[in-house]
């Protein structure tokens, strides 16, 4: 095993770890967080906040270094515009955020409470992204 497989496991270990502490695996919890004109529960901005915290501090830090630690190079978006597509994107994660109470990383972790919420959304996922991909195909062969 390479270091950076073990590194990777390390990684998928701790995130989901602090998922499951943060309570974002919670679909209940997450629902209400994004329920601003009802019931809001505010105690998401906590792992938000700490997130970007932590990101803004180390992203400064990391990408000041030539190479990262396991590879000869970083791997960045090569654009930072922001163009109808990252904005359908970003809606339509937004609306399924909404609609499901899960995103990808949160609903991963819950599979392993053996429910069925998590894996109908992994399932919708699936689905949806491999729909998009036959409709980019379609796109590019014409």
């Amino acid at each position: 095993m390479k270091p950076q497989d073990v590194i990777a496991i390390l990684s998928g270990l701790l995130f989901g770890l602090g998922l499951g502490i943060s309570q974002m695996v919670d679909r209940e919890k997450v629902l209400g967080f994004l329920d601003v004109a009802g019931k809001w529960d505010a105690t998401l901005i906590f792992v938000l906040g700490g997130a970007v915290g932590v990101t803004l501090i180390a992203f400064r830090f990391i990408l000041s270094w030539k190479q990262p630690l396991l590879d000869s190079q970083f791997y960045l978006p090569p654009r930072n515009d922001i163009d109808l597509k990252l904005v359908t994107g970003a809606a339509i994660f937004g609306i399924g955020w909404g609609i499901s109470g899960y995103c990808p990383g949160p609903a991963v972790t819950s599979l392993v409470q053996f429910t069925l919420n998590p894996l109908m959304f992994i399932i919708a996922f699936i689905l949806g992204s491999l729909a998009y991909r036959l409709t980019l195909e379609n796109k590019q062969s014409k």
